[in-house]
């Protein structure tokens, strides 16, 4: 099966069966190389449902706060068969460090009993509404909060923060908390155009069809797709890895495009020298533009 194969390729960064990697000699870094790391604990871990998967880690800087705050959402390919929030621990350890709280979700995946539609999309929104919670208890300032997500979580960064666009769905839920911005990081921020054109290394199309299968009606792009939901009045950053076989700058250049020409203020930037997993590893050059960033919309 040819889903089965790509995510098999995709689990060991080569991809023999789907497509191959034009820059596998000029790439840097893997995620193995991020998990054979050491990677320090997150402060607490949280659940915000009684479901599967319906938990998050956060991460709390020293001190009395409030801190700014981070709502990271892990990547993966929307699979439950790739690691998930472990791939951000790298970047979580670091805004700690540098006095920025992190809520670092995951949400039921394909292949868990909830995962796909709605489930997926529901439990990403009810982690991001449950840092309501969280600073009732904890020293964050919601008032100074970005979303971020990489690969897979940055199209879902990018529909949390467009959800006060959602009506007349299953996925609509009354008071969304929305960000200061949201920052995608190789999102895949256009699911229909991914599943035509994506490189096949995140087992696209089957992947996409098999996220929105649960759909009910004859749009299904129209409530999980955060192009089909602009203008989202959310300020966004569109970041791309030049050398990304996974997703590469086309897509975020494209989507970019599409939410400026809708009247949302947009910064897109494809960083030189690097690939898929450069924008989640904080010792790389593009942690740095990256960090920039973040530090901008949280107004440090």
């Amino acid at each position: 099966m040819r889903l089965a194969l790509c995510l098999t390729a995709a689990l060991l960064l080569s991809a023999p069966a789907c497509a191959q990697d034009p820059y596998a000699d000029a790439r840097p870094i893997s995620w193995r190389d991020l998990l054979d790391r050491e990677r320090a604990p997150a402060d607490a871990r949280i659940e915000y449902g009684q479901g599967e998967e319906q938990y998050g880690e956060l991460w709390l800087p020293e001190g009395d706060g409030p801190f700014p705050l981070v709502i990271m959402i892990h990547g993966g390919c929307w699979q439950a068969a790739i690691p998930g929030t472990i791939l951000q621990d790298q970047l979580n350890a670091d805004l700690k460090a540098r006095g920025i709280a992190v809520w670092n979700i995951t949400y039921p995946r394909l292949g868990h009993e909830t995962g796909g539609y709605p489930g997926t999309f529901n439990s990403v929104a009810m982690a991001t509404d449950y840092v309501r919670a969280l600073a009732e208890t904890y020293p964050i300032d919601l008032e100074r909060s970005v979303l971020m997500g990489h690969s897979a979580g940055g199209h879902l960064a990018l529909w949390a923060a467009a959800r006060g666009q959602l009506q007349d769905t299953p996925l609509y839920m009354e008071d969304p908390f929305i960000p200061n911005g949201v920052i995608t990081l190789a999102g895949i921020n256009d699911l229909e155009l991914y599943r035509a054109e994506g490189p096949g290394r995140c087992g696209e199309p089957d992947t996409v069809d098999a996220l929105i299968a649960g759909h009910p009606g004859d749009a299904p792009y129209a409530d999980t797709s955060p192009d089909q939901l602009l203008p989202m009045h959310v300020e966004q950053v569109i970041v791309s890895g030049e050398l990304d076989p996974i997703v590469p700058p086309q897509f975020g250049a494209a989507y970019a495009a599409e939410a400026e020409a809708a009247g949302d203020t947009v910064t897109e930037i494809t960083l030189e020298n690097a690939g898929h997993f450069e924008l989640i590893d904080p010792t790389a050059p593009a942690w740095a533009v990256i960090l920039d960033e973040v530090e901008r919309l949280l107004g440090e």
